[in-house]
């Protein structure tokens, strides 16, 4: 029979359940929620085990608070490398200037514009950045597409051709640098491979933190 129970440790409120049926203690946290499975202990061992877990705790709470997607209020507000910009900023003048020119604006003509907004970022971004890096790296694409994509960041075809999300230009910029050099290695490693990793990590020594931060980011 389980028992469900809540326990304050520090300014922290922690869901626990206890299982008569289970031979260990599992911490987990979802959606920043913290919940503490073990059978039946004391509340001695239960505060040394959030004592010894305290410091993975919190980080697990401020990666998952870190990557709960921003919204923002369309004609007001534009979210640019992972900050939102408001729609009378330099940085978005494009957009601002292509909204004014809607005799009747919709939702659906507003996120066109948006998107619109977006791929002309990235070309004018994303380009320079890549050609950057390829340089850098001795790795020479042949095309560089741009479009918006539902399931990937970026792809690169056995033909040179690489291809990069416009949703990119809404992720921060130490992210993007990621699916660049990310993308660029795959001209000569076609798979994911240690030695693929190796390379991505010779340019950007935090690539694996940087994967699994993108990995959290929702398109």
């Amino acid at each position: 029979m389980n028992k469900i129970s809540t326990i304050i440790f520090k300014d922290l409120e922690i869901e626990h359940i206890t299982k008569s049926s289970l031979k260990n203690s599992y911490i987990s946290v979802k959606d920043s929620k913290v919940i503490l499975k073990t059978p039946k202990v004391s509340k001695i061992y239960i505060d040394k085990l959030l004592f010894d877990k305290e410091r993975w705790i919190r980080k697990q709470i401020l990666e998952q608070e870190s990557r709960e997607s921003k919204e923002i209020n369309l004609e007001d507000e534009v979210l640019l490398f992972g900050d939102i910009y408001s729609i009378d900023s330099d940085e978005v003048k494009f957009l601002r200037e292509s909204l004014e020119k809607l005799k009747e604006p919709n939702r659906e003509k507003i996120l066109r514009y948006y998107d619109k907004f977006y791929k002309v970022k990235s070309m004018e971004y994303l380009t320079p950045r890549l050609n950057h890096f390829s340089n850098l790296m001795g790795l020479e694409y042949k095309e560089l597409k741009f479009r918006k994509m539902r399931s990937r960041w970026g792809s690169c075809s056995s033909k040179a051709t690489i291809t990069l999300n416009s949703e990119l230009m809404k992720v921060k910029k130490e992210l993007i640098d990621y699916v660049l050099v990310h993308e660029l290695v795959h001209l000569k490693y076609m798979n994911h491979s240690k030695q693929f990793h190796s390379l991505v990590e010779k340019y950007l020594y935090n690539s694996s933190s940087l994967r699994k931060e993108l990995k959290g980011v929702s398109l």
